[in-house]
């Protein structure tokens, strides 16, 4: 295709041409004449074609582009290959919309994006019936308006993402969703929300199944230790060739009544679903008093030092958080060799306020770091039990964090130490 300005000089060489010739053989003014209108009519074809242009561009469709003549020719074929492959492209891209569409409601989870400011930007039918929802009224609504649960509200705003959120539905008493959010590069956040009702119910047997079995052994088991111990206080009334085995049963009742003691705290706090109480906490006393049963635990064995920050406080239930970390100190003077140092913190760090205990003992390697929150689970068994751990330990102290939107972490390398740390949101810190 020649380029268009190429024709309209071609155009205009031919018109001086022509015009010179009619110069040379009959007069000037004939052969300006001629040149004049020649130059009209190229305008007319030019402004007549902006015009067919102009009028296309109100109401442009792919049927309806004109034919035009001359330079205008060439621009409305390309005008009409370009519409021709823009709608190929549409179609295509409609068709791959259309499919991503099925496959998203084909998922029984459900799908919502969100944006910056957490307003909905697109959701699936599964997600309109578990939210709530419906995109046809609430797209570009913040979520929080819709799905209206103080909980929810705060695991959003927190940014802390690593653990599931479990919703009760409003409109169903018996209905649980679990709600994962996953950041997206460009600052949105997908939401998904999945039906664990049933899993829920059978999670609820299991949990009333052995907080049952478990209180049912309590008594026997308390009723069994008071006898030994009686009969272990009263002169004479074991031999001295049987004693040992009268400590062993004494020890491995004791040892029993712990377990079954840390299984009830777990059921009831796995099966509590009330969120926890938002009273402040002063921390500066709470972690002192931590720092004294650590020194009484350890009876000297240990160098134990504390760093509080006594201008930073937290909201939750002051109950719970003093058995979780409570929970992580005992560990630390436990699992520390005699002669070891433990450090204990209450600092903040990246506007989240953050408790730590660190020490020099055995370490743990990587591969147990990821399971030790699961229950039961330990590191040297022979280990825990010479040390009176149950394996629930840590499994507790996860729960309590989740329910106050805080998180586990564990850093440790074997024959360096360990630290654990419980890392609270901004929304729970209080400053001075």
């Amino acid at each position: 295709m020649i380029d268009v300005r190429w024709k309209a000089f071609f155009f205009i060489c031919s018109l001086s041409i022509v015009s010179l010739f009619i110069w040379l053989t009959t007069s000037a003014i004939i052969a300006l004449l001629t040149f004049a209108s020649g130059l009209l009519a190229y305008l007319y074809i030019l402004v007549d074609g902006l015009h067919q242009l102009q009028s296309w561009l109100k109401k442009p469709a792919i049927e309806d582009i004109p034919v035009g003549f001359g330079l205008w020719e060439d621009a409305f074929n390309a005008i009409l290959k370009y519409e021709r492959k823009n709608n190929l492209k549409k179609s295509e891209l409609n068709a791959a919309l259309e499919r991503f569409n099925t496959v998203a409601n084909a998922i029984p989870d459900g799908l919502v994006i969100l944006n910056t400011t957490n307003e909905i930007e697109w959701c699936t039918a599964n997600a309109e019936i578990q939210l709530g929802l419906s995109l046809a009224t609430d797209k570009n609504l913040p979520i929080v308006n819709l799905v209206r649960n103080s909980n929810f509200i705060a695991y959003l705003y927190n940014g802390i993402y690593e653990e599931p959120f479990k919703l009760k539905d409003s409109r169903n008493a018996d209905a649980i969703l679990e709600i994962c959010i996953i950041p997206l590069v460009s600052k949105q956040k997908l939401l998904i929300s999945r039906d664990i009702t049933q899993l829920e119910k059978v999670d609820a047997m299991r949990r009333d199944f052995i907080a049952n079995v478990s209180h049912e052994l309590r008594t026997p088991l308390t009723v069994v230790g008071g006898f030994i111990e009686t009969l272990s206080d009263m002169e004479g009334a074991v031999p001295a060739n049987i004693r040992s085995y009268f400590d062993m049963m004494q020890d491995q009742t004791t040892r029993m009544r712990r377990l079954i003691e840390d299984l009830l705290t777990l059921s009831h706090i796995e099966s509590n679903t009330l969120p926890p109480e938002d009273r402040p906490i002063e921390m500066s006393a709470l972690v002192n008093m931590m720092y004294n049963d650590a020194k009484a635990l350890s009876n000297g064995k240990h160098k134990i030092s504390v760093n509080v920050d006594n201008q930073l406080n937290l909201t939750g239930a002051i109950d719970e958080l003093q058995s979780a970390l409570g929970n992580l100190v005992s560990n630390a003077v436990r699992y520390t060799p005699e002669g070891g140092e433990i450090h204990i913190s209450w600092q903040l760090r990246n506007k989240q306020a953050v408790f730590s205990v660190k020490d020099n003992g055995i370490g743990i390697e990587q591969q147990h770091i990821d399971r030790l929150t699961e229950r039961f689970y330990r590191v040297d068994r022979s280990r825990s039990r010479e040390t009176g751990g149950t394996g629930l330990g840590l499994s507790i102290v996860k729960h309590i964090l989740t329910r106050h939107q805080a998180k586990l972490e564990i850093k440790s390398m074997l024959g360096s130490g360990s630290t654990f740390s419980a890392i609270f949101p901004d929304s729970r810190v209080i400053k001075k």
